[in-house]
């Protein structure tokens, strides 16, 4: 619904020019002082960790064929034969291979070295290695006996241009490809340079702490923190990992171009009351009175500062000069970028909505906008998925919570919606939601986490489960099990009892904490990323972009994949590597909780026999593939079907665990692409997922990143 903009509130002195916010203080430091964390030690060691993850995402992805040698050794052979890579790894259920960082060497084959080889400190690194043992490629290299040519050091570009055929990166991908990387390593020096925080400690931390304290990012994508637009000013003031606080701009937004809508229990004037206050309020209203303009002729719209100096400044100048879009100024509240870059939480008052703005910047595939005519919907959807959650005495068991995104506003640049089709970036650009904050909800004794921090592990390879699990008391299976209880069992029952998948990533999902242990968790990132996938399902007409036709033996994709393949398999190998608990006892954790479920509703029966969870295998569905053939699109809009990249199966890990009654030979075949929907480009790096873009969603159940 639209209503009129506040009026009445006291005035503000305004500027003839609109309050425009002044042009961003220079920095206190000066240029070199802004890279001061791009040292030899921490590129080195970023280097490391970048090509360790490399190896084994790609090897995972079976881009690369790693040739084995003694001693759980392997070896990878460039394209022109010239180099290898040596490396120790392990190789774990799911394909996954957990390799050894420090034990990673780069050889040149056939000569007798060059001035590239700078000797083995360079080599190996001296800074940290994050989560890998005491171990040097050459040591262990001598253990087995192997032999090999001159060793060069470790370079995160050359690895990509030494393998660029075997990658199947094309020559206009390749540059884009390597400026993503070269950012993702700019990212992980920086996290470097910041002051050591343990795993204990930041097990023992508040909400946002956590938040910032992410160092990885997504777990398949190797170049997650591409962020292409932003300097390196930009990356200080705004990326989740420098922690710094942000204050939002506002314009004032004509109704004429402008659509606001909300959910059933909120208006415009209330949330805006609400967010901003009468005070703000009246500053704002004060700008468009001393201009000569009505404020009832206008809505407000939170905009992103460098979205605002790099874009809308710009590129929508027409729509500034003729006073369609007038800018007000800052907010008055701090916030903190989450770590999907363009949401934002409110650290002033946590209590406030988080505010997800546009962000023409390119992330893991996407331009990260907003569609003014993808957000209508996006409140409508929320309050149905809310009211089909509070209803089912399953989910309500469970604890499970959505966080509604209860209001969206965006607008539409004449211009460029009649020069482009509705999937171009340049209809992306200026658009906004509010969504719940999960604060309000808490009990005592109660405090949240992300999800993704269950994968976060500390400089000397500490596990932040691990301290979870130390600090709760429990058993590391009792523990497991009350997490999967709160996470697993409510994605299982929207599927089986309502054809209803999320997209339930790291960074999409909020731990519940209490006693260290899981409570319960919530869902955020609704509109964007949930599909039904039933034809026959009613659905409000506002609701129906949700709906996606997968055909009936490639839904379970939804879980196989992007549950257990894109976090459990990861977690798995966390837990596995502190010997917190082996593979066997995770995975066998993860099929009783499949099993309690499915023995807790029996009149499903049918629907467990006809999607059976506990198939033999299912098929490989690659992002890594997706991201190097297309970095700047990972998914055709106009044909989102043919973005799969399939490649072989994987053994189920818990068919070994079936329940007598089940059939653990069968096969779940590969997963099927859903329709595209209406709307907009796709954030930062956490963390697989099934929505790829605003408005699309990868080819579901496939996993894609991040977008919120």
């Amino acid at each position: 619904m639209s209503t009129t903009a506040p009026h009445g509130a006291a005035a503000a002195d305004a500027t003839p020019h609109g309050a425009a916010p002044l042009r961003p203080a220079p920095h206190t430091a000066a240029p070199a002082e802004a890279v001061a964390h791009l040292t030899p030690g921490h590129w080195d060691t970023a280097v490391r960790l970048l090509i360790r993850k490399a190896l084994a995402e790609f090897s995972h992805e079976r881009l690369l064929t790693p040739e084995p040698l003694p001693g759980d050794r392997y070896r990878v052979t460039s394209d022109d034969g010239t180099v290898e890579y040596r490396f120790a790894a392990r190789r774990m259920r799911l394909d996954h291979w957990h390799v050894d960082a420090a034990s990673i060497t780069r050889h040149r084959v056939g000569g007798t070295g060059t001035d590239e080889a700078h000797g083995t400190d360079k080599a190996h690194g001296t800074a940290e290695v994050q989560g890998t043992a005491e171990v040097h490629g050459n040591d262990a290299a001598r253990a087995t006996g192997e032999t090999h040519g001159p060793e060069l050091p470790l370079d995160g570009l050359a690895f990509f241009t030494e393998l660029r055929t075997t990658l199947g990166i094309a020559d206009d991908i390749l540059p884009v490809y390597l400026e993503e990387i070269g950012s993702t390593l700019s990212g992980t020096a920086y996290k470097l340079g910041k002051p050591a925080v343990s795993a204990a400690e930041l097990a023992a931390a508040g909400f946002q702490a956590i938040e910032t304290g992410m160092t990885e990012g997504h777990p398949c994508f190797v170049a997650n923190n591409g962020r292409l637009g932003f300097g390196i000013d930009d990356y200080h003031a705004h990326a989740p990992e420098t922690g710094a606080p942000v204050r939002l701009l506002w314009l004032a937004a004509h109704r004429d171009h402008t659509t606001f809508t909300c959910s059933a229990d909120t208006d415009y004037d209330t949330l805006l009351r609400a967010e901003l206050g009468d005070a703000l309020l009246g500053r704002f209203t004060a700008t468009l009175t001393g201009l000569g303009l009505d404020p009832g002729d206008y809505l407000l719209i939170p905009v992103h500062p460098w979205q605002w100096w790099n874009k809308l400044s710009v590129t929508f100048a027409a729509e500034i000069a003729q006073r369609r879009l007038v800018c007000l100024g800052p907010g008055d509240d701090d916030h903190l970028a989450q770590q999907s870059i363009r949401t934002f939480f409110n650290t002033s008052d946590p209590a406030k909505h988080y505010v997800k703005t546009a962000l023409s910047v390119l992330n893991m595939g996407f331009m990260r906008g907003l569609s003014a005519a993808y957000m209508e919907a996006t409140p409508a959807i929320n309050d149905w998925l809310a009211g089909l959650v509070a209803r089912d005495p399953v989910l309500r068991r469970t604890g499970l919570t959505v966080i509604r995104e209860r209001a969206a506003i965006g607008y539409r640049h004449r211009g460029y919606e009649a020069a482009t089709d509705q999937h171009s970036p340049y209809r992306k650009m200026l658009a906004a939601l509010w969504r719940e904050s999960p604060v309000p909800g808490l009990r005592p004794g109660q405090r949240l986490a992300t999800m993704a921090a269950l994968l976060h592990t500390d400089r000397d390879g500490r596990s932040l489960t691990a301290a979870l699990i130390e600090r709760s008391g429990l058993t590391a299976e009792d523990w497991l099990r009350r997490y999967l209880d709160a996470y697993l069992t409510p994605l299982l029952h929207s599927f089986y009892a309502h054809d209803l998948a999320y997209m339930p990533h790291g960074e999409n999902v909020i731990l519940v904490l209490e006693d260290d242990a899981v409570a319960r968790v919530v869902f955020k990132d609704i509109a964007e990323e949930i599909v039904v996938m039933n034809d026959g399902a009613e659905l409000p007409p506002e609701v129906e972009r949700v709906r996606a036709e997968v055909p009936e033996d490639m839904k379970l994709l939804s879980i196989l994949t992007d549950v257990f393949d894109c976090f459990l398999r990861h977690l798995a190998a966390v837990l596995a590597a502190e010997e917190v608990i082996d593979e066997d006892a995770f995975w066998r954790t993860v099929a009783g909780t499949v099993t309690a479920y499915q023995e807790s509703v029996p009149e499903l029966a049918d629907r467990f026999a006809r999607y059976d969870i506990f198939a033999g295998e299912f098929a490989l569905s690659c992002l890594n593939r997706l991201q190097l053939r297309n970095n700047r699109q990972m998914v055709d809009l106009q044909d989102p079907s043919g973005a799969l990249q399939l490649v072989g199966t994987l053994e189920n890990p818990i068919a070994a665990y079936a329940p007598a009654a089940a059939a653990p030979g069968a096969t779940a075949p590969a997963p099927a692409a859903a329709p595209e929907a209406d709307g907009t480009s796709g954030v930062d790096g956490t963390s697989g997922g099934a929505a790829a873009a605003d408005g699309v969603r990868a080819p579901a159940p496939s996993p894609a990143p991040s977008r919120n």
